[in-house]
């Protein structure tokens, strides 16, 4: 059973993090980062070759986050693999005790270290959701029973300031009909678009998790605004940043103003903080929580 489900219908405010596997075989510095916010969080993300990098897998590594004593979410694109793949992963998913499943599309891999690299895109995250149900309930896509059905949380990705509104909106819905019980969202800046969002998917029931990303450098933003396809940093934000005499501790201070307001706009919150692990104590800490 997946405590993140149960935390969030007991109606707790929930805390997920990030981790990244490593790019090799060294599992070091991923256990640092999962012994530094696992007793924060309810639960970690593990990507996924996030922007069509290399690392080892999210199946391999939520393993590993799981035998430490904290919960993972298995991420699953669908750039890297076929229908048929993608089925026999999550079979073994289950199998190895994962119970949270973020689904997502997944980066261009032209974009990676890897451009040469030919994404396979069978799927998208809605297709994916709905195979992920149908395993749920004991069958495969094309409806064969399987002998064992798996039991996962089912999640999806956002883009509550995305314009137009209303297509992203229709997107999103889609994916709770498709299977999505829990979203976790890109980088929220406008917590009026934010609380738009929240109005528009409430009567879906969905569970949403508002994305927190530590800005912690006028590098990050640059980098963030250059390279990140429909992600901008507003510029009153970016100011705030390139202005400040410690950047990462004015980050650290938006990100503790983020949660704390998103505190009854939201479910809960997913803190994205960019390699500075140790900043998320002093974050949750300095918004209540």
């Amino acid at each position: 059973m997946s405590r993140l489900r149960e935390a969030l219908a007991r109606g707790e405010f929930v805390v997920t993090g990030e981790v990244a596997p490593p790019r090799g075989t060294d599992m070091s510095g991923m256990r640092g980062a999962v012994e530094t916010l696992g007793p924060h969080c309810h639960a970690l993300n593990v990507t996924d070759n996030q922007g069509a990098t290399l690392h080892l897998s999210s199946l391999a590594a939520s393993r590993v986050v799981l035998d430490m004593g904290v919960e993972p979410i298995f991420q699953q694109t669908c750039r890297d693999r076929n229908r048929l793949a993608l089925q026999s992963d999550l079979l073994a998913a289950h199998t190895l005790g994962l119970r949270n499943f973020l689904a997502v599309t997944g980066d261009d891999p032209r974009g990676g270290d890897h451009p040469e690299a030919k994404g396979v895109f069978d799927l998208d995250s809605t297709q994916l959701l709905e195979i992920a149900r149908g395993m749920n309930e004991g069958r495969d896509m094309h409806g064969r029973e399987l002998t064992g059905a798996t039991d996962f949380y089912l999640g999806a990705a956002v883009f509550p300031e995305a314009e137009p509104w209303d297509v992203q909106l229709d997107r999103a819905l889609r994916k709770v009909e498709s299977g999505a019980e829990f979203f976790q969202t890109q980088a929220v800046f406008d917590m009026d678009k934010f609380a738009r969002a929240a109005e528009d998917l409430r009567p879906s029931g969905v569970k949403l998790i508002a994305g927190i990303l530590l800005l912690k450098s006028p590098r990050v933003i640059k980098f963030i605004n250059e390279r990140l396809a429909g992600l901008m940093v507003p510029e009153h934000i970016s100011a705030r940043i390139e202005a400040a005499e410690d950047p990462l501790a004015e980050s650290i201070a938006l990100a503790t103003e983020q949660v704390r307001e998103l505190r009854d706009l939201a479910h809960g919150v997913h803190i994205m903080p960019l390699g500075v692990d140790e900043a998320v104590p002093r974050i949750l800490e300095g918004a209540g929580l």
